[in-house]
């Protein structure tokens, strides 16, 4: 995994590294890690998908996306998850690559999408 040449951009604790459409192995290492370090369980999104509460109506019983109306606490929280995954991989790559994931809703959706541009594994 190479680093660009001449890099000196220093390394903030507070903003993802940025993907310009170069070195993407080094910025996928990077970004794993900053996000790692806000949250493990940010990753379990990337790897996992994103939580979508159901519930369970009739015999036989069938499951349905709950509405908006009837999340409760706990599902708020996990939902929350992906868009803060999202947030970060959005906010860490350039104008390029966000025309190629924009029409992406979940956060697992553009880290797959951005393996197969970039086909890595």
């Amino acid at each position: 995994m190479a680093a660009p040449p001449n890099f000196e951009e220093g390394q903030s604790t507070y903003r993802p590294p940025r993907f310009n459409g170069q070195y993407y192995g080094w910025w996928k290492t990077r970004v794993h890690n900053f996000i790692m370090a806000e949250d493990s369980e940010l990753w379990d999104v990337i790897c996992d998908g994103s939580f979508v509460p159901t519930k369970t109506i009739g015999d036989p019983v069938v499951t349905f996306p709950k509405t908006r109306n009837e999340l409760n606490d706990v599902d708020r929280k996990a939902i929350e998850k992906n868009f803060r995954e999202k947030k970060i991989l959005v906010c860490g790559i350039g104008p390029d690559e966000y025309n190629r994931i924009s029409a992406c809703q979940f956060a697992k959706e553009i880290w797959e999408a951005l393996q197969i541009v970039w086909r890595l594994p």
